[in-house]
């Protein structure tokens, strides 16, 4: 099993390439199940993760093309052809390993007519139910069934328009939901509706596949359903807790770094906070940079919320930067109830942190040291290797197979600037 070593102390000089948004290519990917035509999707990175989808839609008869990017961060192709949608069940096995499988439930059927899909479960940042995927299903009249483990969605003479009402914002209930809805007969109001930068990309790709949608980036979309999409080529916007993560690497190691291919809109609030820190952050003609030098970085509280707040996904690499920071901050978690599993493995490093229910007070410490630490999830293994950046002595990542599900090639883009960082095989 890989591991990564860091040796801290080296500040960060260069360019960094911002790759696709993991989270906009998998649900724009699953798209290809609403059309017979080809959907070619570029700037997609290449991931664990995507790896699996195209395995999972392959299964359902999806023809899939892979072109890899020929530089580090340029993101490849893929050539996603449903000609002809073969099944309408994805098994156990293939969804407990990713609870993204979870998106084909609307657009098989609203295509085919029925979806079997298990449910995901839990997993290591909480529960997460589907009940919003579903509610939001049945009032677009399908009839939901759950029963020995699995999701069945019937509706045999198509879906109808109507109103769906989230009673919370969900980012994954908005996505399968909305899919579903182009091919829907009649007007759908989405209410409550996510508005993340990863909804506004994949109702843009469906819009260039015929889907008649208004008010993305707003809390109500609009659809009118159409009978048919047809074929599109899309680009995957850049990912915004990549672009995050980078920034805060060199908020945390210091330096002077250009993140390209990316915008400074999709994390605003980010950069926001790391201007309170002591960071200086400019947009340039072709992505943001982030300068970072002499005194230790300041506290700053925050809590996390939904876009375009804080985002959850950036929480744990940004309690590393204020782990090294001076003063005490309060970070305050609101959308899962299980995400401070880093907080042991960051104060193995000489963090000093305390977790009081759904907030996490960090008293900043002038030095981290290097220790042995573990990933418990893809976020705060980042949040690991930012704290090794900062960290006296060596710092080892173990479980990086975390990180490759959401970080595109991580260790070459940070040693690329400047990072004293490796990955080792056993």
């Amino acid at each position: 099993m890989d591991k990564i070593s860091i040796k801290g102390g080296a500040r960060l000089y260069g360019q960094i390439p911002i790759s696709g948004a993991k989270n906009a290519a998998l649900p724009l990917m699953v798209a290809s199940l609403l059309t017979d035509e080809p959907l070619i999707l570029t700037n997609v990175p290449k991931l664990a993760d995507v790896v699996f989808m195209a395995e999972l839609l392959k299964s359902f008869g999806v023809s899939v093309e892979w072109t890899p990017g020929e530089t580090l961060g340029e993101g490849g192709t893929y050539r996603l052809q449903a000609n002809r949608v073969r099944g309408s069940t994805a098994e156990y096995d293939i969804v407990r390993k990713m609870r993204a499988s979870f998106f084909v439930l609307g657009p098989l059927v609203a295509r085919v007519g029925l979806a079997k899909v298990s449910l995901p479960g839990g997993c290591a940042i909480g529960a997460r139910p589907v009940d919003l995927h579903l509610t939001g299903l049945q009032a677009l009249g399908a009839a939901i069934d759950v029963a020995q483990g699995y999701v069945i969605a019937d509706a045999p003479a198509g879906l109808a328009g109507g109103e769906v009402v989230f009673p919370i914002v969900s980012v994954g209930a908005t996505e399968n939901v909305l899919m579903a809805a182009c091919l829907a007969q009649g007007r759908s109001v989405l209410v409550n509706a996510a508005r993340e930068p990863e909804i506004v990309d994949l109702g843009n790709c469906l819009i260039a596949m015929g889907a008649k949608i208004s008010g993305l980036g707003t809390s109500r979309i609009v659809v009118d359903g159409v009978p048919k999409l047809h074929g599109a080529s899309h680009s995957v916007l850049p990912d915004r807790i990549e672009t995050g993560t980078y920034a805060m690497a060199v908020a945390i190691a210091g330096g002077e770094v250009e993140l390209t291919g990316t915008t400074p809109d999709l994390v605003s609030s980010l950069l926001d906070l790391l201007v309170l820190v002591g960071a200086e952050v400019s947009s340039t003609g072709t992505g943001i940079k982030v300068v970072r030098n002499g005194s230790r970085p300041k506290s700053v509280s925050v809590d996390t919320a939904p876009f375009p707040g804080f985002p959850t996904d950036l929480q744990a690499q940004f309690m590393a930067l204020m782990a090294t920071a001076e003063g005490t901050s309060r970070i305050r978690e609101t959308i899962f109830e299980n995400r401070f599993m880093h907080v042991p493995e960051l104060v193995r490093l000489g963090a000093d942190i305390k977790v009081e229910g759904d907030t996490a007070i960090v008293t900043g410490v002038p030095h981290l040291t290097g220790a042995p630490v573990m990933a418990t999830d893809l976020r705060a293994s980042s949040s690991l290797v930012l704290a090794g950046l900062a960290a006296e002595g060596e710092t080892i990542v173990n479980r990086v197979y975390h990180l490759d599900r959401g970080f595109e090639r991580l260790e070459e883009k940070l040693r690329a600037v400047g990072a004293n960082i490796e990955r080792q095989s056993e």
